[in-house]
């Protein structure tokens, strides 16, 4: 596990690491969030070839996904939709792509703090995350999980003395664990508030996180009627919906202390956690 400073940090570092040549292929999804779009997007000015696989609804469609990870280099996708909320199958994503050949990396910021996951169990290559979201930690305070049989893989760009084993030596030796990635000092002040985070959703439990997001989204889904985008059942604390104007209806619902935020989609997505309570639902949806 390396220290960075955020999801998309982590997913730069990734993309900077590798060795890349001129007609390699990128596969991502359209669900990611521009933190998994514009370091493939940068790549292409040097030849790489990145190929978008449509979600309809938020769902990966496997037989299009096979056909586009065929002889690729890397896949970057989210194991959670930020505009749907719905959870994909990061595991079987990730076998398809190994059988090709392929790297993956997992945008995990919108899972870990709802669900218990072990990321070992997916498999992936490397899996970034942050603490400011869901781990009820500061802004700031992500990390990198890289897995120890791809370490090899990688060789970063971005660079320094906390990521090689000897940086005053003659040769140029990269630590042979995640905190290559890692570059220079930095700020502990955001990952002490990320461990306060931490120890308050271990003492909550997750099943009590779960169950409670579960509850308060099931509310929230049953009072938006057909204006509900996300899917009726449970899957997550995101929770998408359709409104007329979803940039004045942020707005609005700012003004009245109500925080949502609209989407790419044009839609308003909510984020309900555990610490929300039905109160706070029913305040969102008289604004409706």
């Amino acid at each position: 596990m390396a220290l960075v400073a955020s999801t998309g940090d982590g997913i730069s570092r990734i993309a900077n690491a590798v060795e890349w040549s001129a007609g390699d292929r990128v596969v991502r999804t359209d669900l990611e969030h521009p933190s998994g779009v514009l370091p493939w997007r940068r790549l292409e000015s040097e030849g790489i070839e990145v190929v978008t696989v449509p979600c309809p609804d938020g769902r990966l469609p496997m037989d299009a996904y096979r056909e586009a990870v065929a002889d690729a280099r890397l896949v970057c996708l989210s194991s959670e939709s930020w505009l749907h909320g719905t959870r994909l199958n990061v595991s079987e994503a990730v076998d398809v792509a190994h059988e090709a050949g392929a790297l993956v990396v997992v945008d995990a910021v919108q899972t870990v703090g709802q669900h218990p996951i072990d990321v070992t169990e997916w498999g992936a290559d490397a899996v970034c995350a942050s603490g400011h979201k869901w781990l009820l930690g500061p802004w700031g305070a992500g990390f990198l999980y890289v897995d120890p049989d791809s370490l090899a893989e990688f060789r970063p760009r971005h660079i320094g003395y906390s990521g090689t084993v000897d940086p005053t030596g003659p040769d140029l030796e990269y630590k042979p664990e995640a905190a290559r990635f890692e570059v220079s000092t930095s700020s502990v002040a955001p990952y002490d508030g990320l461990v306060a985070g931490l120890e308050t959703l271990s003492e909550i439990e997750f099943s009590t996180v779960e169950s409670r997001i579960e509850r308060l989204t099931d509310r929230l889904k049953a009072g938006l009627g057909d204006r509900l985008v996300s899917p009726q059942a449970y899957e997550s604390g995101l929770v998408a919906f359709e409104v007329d104007d979803a940039e004045g209806f942020v707005a609005r619902a700012s003004e009245a202390g109500v925080a949502v935020r609209d989407v790419p989609s044009g839609d308003v997505r909510a984020s309900v956690h555990v610490f929300n309570t039905a109160a706070d639902v029913d305040a969102l949806l008289e604004l409706l």
